[in-house]
């Protein structure tokens, strides 16, 4: 997301400077881009702290894993990384279970 933003603010000033360049002298372009980046930044919650519907999914959807760390963000939306043996999953949920595609 930063990189798209990015990349469209410098896009922008690029084709002022050369409409500037190439139009009249006296005139000058301007652009102002106001832009507001949210992140969706997790805090680290204890085992307990995740809701039953939450892990009924991951132990309905994952069989045989488990939950290592669990986060929450203020969307009341949770990180979860899980382990299988040696492989390790980051799954996103709901408050109600809902898994969520990230």
């Amino acid at each position: 997301m930063k990189k798209i933003i990015l990349s469209a603010s410098i896009i922008l000033v690029g084709l002022s400077v050369q409409a500037g360049i190439s139009g009249e002298p006296s005139v000058i372009n301007s652009i102002i881009i106001n832009s507001v980046v949210t992140q969706d930044e997790y805090k680290e919650v204890a085992a307990d702290a995740v809701p039953a519907a939450v892990k009924s999914t991951i132990e309905k959807s994952f069989p045989n894993t488990k939950l290592e760390k669990s986060y929450k963000n203020e969307k009341n939306e949770y990180k979860l990384e899980i382990s299988s043996g040696d492989k390790k999953y980051t799954i996103f949920t709901d408050a109600s279970g809902n898994i969520i595609k990230k």
